[in-house]
């Protein structure tokens, strides 16, 4: 087999298992993935068929999940910043993020990724605005059930700290609703139990 019509295999290969991926987790098709993906693999094919320079197919592979995962490397450097306690080079990794031009399930982890941030530093009313947007946009299909769950009980915790009891219970009981079996939903289980033994 020819080394270009190779690295295209793999290229295409990548693309129907990402996009599968996306797929499976409920994110939506994965259309811009889909065109990165194809249009660099066939930019590095052509160039190894008219250069005769042929890439090493892990750093074809290497370079497929540098650009279409960008927005998501960010989020997860910006994550490691935040926890680091560097919350000004965190929100500068989101904010470069969203400048990259990410498909829309990207943007929304994004967003979600802000807004935890925002309620570590203790800016409540941010982190609820930010949890309300990805929700509303989560209504589009582009947010997985992992990720809307982790928005629910965030923005659960963040009406609790707010005092707002009553949309807490609500975004409790939607984390429940969202997905029974994640660790969300049994961080939300426990909050809900600890609020029916709390003395009225």
């Amino acid at each position: 087999m020819s080394p270009p019509l190779l690295l295209t295999l793999i290229g295409l290969l990548y693309v129907l298992v990402f996009g599968g991926l996306s797929w499976l987790r409920r994110e939506g098709a994965p259309t811009r993935l889909a065109i990165e993906g194809v249009t660099l693999t066939l930019l590095i094919a052509g160039l190894a068929a008219l250069t005769g320079a042929v890439p090493n197919p892990v750093l074809l592979l290497a370079l497929l999940y540098l650009v279409t995962m960008r927005a998501r490397l960010l989020s997860d450097v910006g994550n490691w910043l935040a926890r680091r306690g560097d919350h000004g080079a965190a929100g500068r990794a989101y904010d470069l993020a969203l400048r990259l031009w990410p498909d829309e399930a990207s943007r929304l982890v994004v967003r979600l990724n802000q807004g935890v941030s925002a309620l570590h530093r203790g800016q409540g009313d941010e982190a609820i605005a930010l949890f309300r947007e990805v929700l509303a946009a989560a209504s589009s299909g582009y947010l997985g059930v992992k990720y809307e769950s982790a928005c629910h009980y965030n923005l659960a915790v963040a009406y609790q700290k707010q005092g707002l009891d009553a949309q807490a219970v609500l975004e409790f009981n939607a984390v429940l609703d969202t997905w029974p079996a994640s660790e969300y939903a049994r961080y939300a289980s426990i909050a809900l139990e600890r609020r029916k033994k709390k003395p009225q």
